[in-house]
């Protein structure tokens, strides 16, 4: 009896060890590894993004994930504001498992490369952004070294109602002045449209910004040069479309309504809307947004008279880093190149065109416009994206001064202050920050 209950114990033993081995084989340790039933390890990726997975995000890591065992990578969505970010730099600084992350902005950039958890690419040398990316891509650079990847080519455009274009008998513009875009607006609404143009907040600015990274946001010296006589220009021509033309809301009105402006366009309430490549995934929901008419496209226009001294809001985009305290640079470094050339193609629906040289254009444009192509001027999609060779700028001003302008221009739109004393406010106020900033 004292036998069998030995071996009985032993048994009961070998069985226990049995399944703690089973269990550990599969136990993630803090590495950000998992041993495989082989020994083998198979390293575990979290990349953070603002895309909805649905929107491509999901299909770019299964797609990794199935064509590489050995790397796993699993996404994880935040919420590009104030609060997202937050939430990122949060589990970036207490080292929760980031291994890449999206910027979405040079400031957050610059706070992250800071705060030391953006990674110097320079340590690698088996990829040239430069080359892949083109010179666009300098933009991001911050003390001559990328911190990551632009992988998304931003394009910002003219959207058009070509039925109504052709109706009118006007030409679908590849190069045009701000002054010329007016003329088409009150046109355009002369055919039976509420707005001949809407625009977001956003996009409403860029004139503004195109002439000061031309000019300089500081003069010689060292004084503001928001007096630059385009800001001025860029005020009275928006507000006249407001209030004379009545062929683009008003600012006030749009603010406090909220209002939808790709529903209006593609509604057929405004025949021309100032936006970027994102307006396809509306474009492209019949369901929702059900339109009879093709879309054209045109280049944003410029204030400047002389073509030469335009440069236009657009760059790159979707940067991703690295994080400097990864367990796993040289795995991340490996889906980040297989990202960039290529692998995020399924991105390309919702919008996001990849920036590298490595990918096809029509694939990526196919991809964008999916089963709805014929109903699109792809001509003019493929010019605006790809043909026009304008130079383009990243806004990297202080969010301050953003800011304040806003506060400035929003009293002019609303009339409680002229263009001239918009003017010289934002140039009062441009002058104080510049010196408390030195």
């Amino acid at each position: 009896m004292k036998t069998k209950k030995g071996l009985t114990l032993l048994a009961a033993c070998v069985l226990m060890l049995g399944i703690l081995g089973g269990c550990g084989g599969t136990k993630n340790n803090t590495g950000g590894e998992a041993q495989g039933n082989e020994g083998s390890k198979t390293v575990k990726l979290t990349m953070w993004g603002a895309v909805p997975p649905e929107n491509g995000p999901q299909e770019v890591v299964d797609t990794w994930n199935a064509e590489h065992p050995e790397t796993q990578v699993e996404y994880v969505r935040f919420v590009n504001d104030d609060d997202g970010n937050l939430k990122l730099d949060t589990a970036l600084s207490t080292g929760q498992n980031v291994d890449l992350f999206v910027n979405y902005t040079l400031t957050n950039l610059d706070k992250r490369i800071k705060g030391g958890t953006a990674l110097d690419l320079g340590e690698f040398s088996d990829y040239n952004i430069d080359e892949k990316m083109g010179a666009d891509a300098a933009t991001w650079k911050i003390d001559d070294k990328y911190y990551g990847m632009p992988t998304k080519k931003n394009a910002l455009f003219f959207a058009l109602n070509k039925d109504a274009l052709d109706k009118a008998g006007l030409a679908l513009p590849t190069a045009w002045t701000w002054d010329e875009a007016r003329e088409y607006a009150a046109k355009l609404k002369a055919e039976g449209f509420k707005y001949g143009l809407v625009q977001h907040t956003a996009s409403l600015v860029d004139p503004l910004d195109s002439a000061l990274v031309k000019n300089g946001y500081v003069k010689a010296d060292g004084s503001s040069n928001l007096d630059d006589p385009l800001i001025t220009k860029w005020l009275e021509t928006l507000n006249g479309m407001m209030q004379e033309d009545a062929t683009t809301p008003p600012l006030g009105e749009q603010l406090t309504s909220k209002m939808p402006v790709e529903n209006m366009f593609l509604s057929g309430e405004s025949a021309m809307i100032n936006i970027g490549e994102w307006l396809i995934r509306s474009s492209n929901n019949m369901t929702d947004f059900p339109r009879e008419f093709t879309i054209a496209f045109a280049p944003v226009p410029r204030l400047a008279d002389n073509a030469a001294d335009f440069v236009k809001s657009g760059g790159l985009g979707d940067f991703i880093s690295i994080n400097a305290k990864s367990k796993n640079k040289q795995a991340a470094w490996e889906f980040l190149k297989w990202y960039a050339d290529g692998g995020m193609i399924p991105m390309a629906a919702g919008g996001r065109l990849p920036s590298s040289n490595a990918v096809d254009q029509q694939t990526a444009i196919s991809q964008l416009l999916g089963d709805h192509a014929d109903t699109y001027d792809k001509a003019s999609l493929e010019f605006v994206l790809y043909g026009d060779k304008t130079p383009t700028f990243v806004r990297s001003i202080a969010q301050e001064i953003v800011d304040m302008r806003a506060q400035e221009y929003e009293k002019y739109f609303l009339g409680s202050q002229t263009a001239e004393q918009t003017v010289q406010s934002m140039v009062k106020r441009h002058n104080e920050w510049l010196k408390q900033n030195q």
